[in-house]
């Protein structure tokens, strides 16, 4: 069985999302997901709308997604490979390059993101919309 392995926040769930969910799991047999705590978003400065709890539900109801885990730190994921027996990184290409230092224990793969969104241009345009 082919193990993958992504992470994000996945606030404000739209196509862009799906289409990696769907892309990634199209590479193996198991899609793990890791989700950015709340916590975790706050030592990044980040805000979600939605609390990790609701993100975690929402993404354990998508049918490519086979398990949801928590992010709780940057250096968790070499531990996380290893400890999910992960065959295949995959992130969109705006972190080209960032996790390659995970090719030492599995593949990875930086996936194109999908054009003309994203969770910032939500909000952007939200923020335009209430402002109106």
């Amino acid at each position: 069985m082919k193990k993958i392995l992504t992470y994000g926040t996945y606030d404000l769930l739209h196509w862009g999302h799906i289409n990696i969910l769907k892309r990634a799991k199209e590479l193996g047999d198991h899609l793990t997901v890791a989700v950015s705590t709340d916590e975790f978003n706050e030592l990044k400065n980040k805000k979600a709308y939605h609390s990790f709890e609701n993100r975690k539900m929402i993404l354990e109801s998508i049918r490519f997604v086979d398990e949801v885990i928590p992010e709780n730190h940057w250096e968790q994921k070499v531990q996380d490979v290893i400890d999910n027996d992960i065959d295949i990184f995959v992130m969109g290409d705006d972190w080209k390059g960032q996790f390659d230092f995970l090719k030492e224990h599995c593949e990875v793969i930086y996936l194109p993101r999908t054009v003309g969104i994203s969770t910032t241009q939500i909000k952007k345009d939200l923020l335009k919309v209430n402002n109106a």
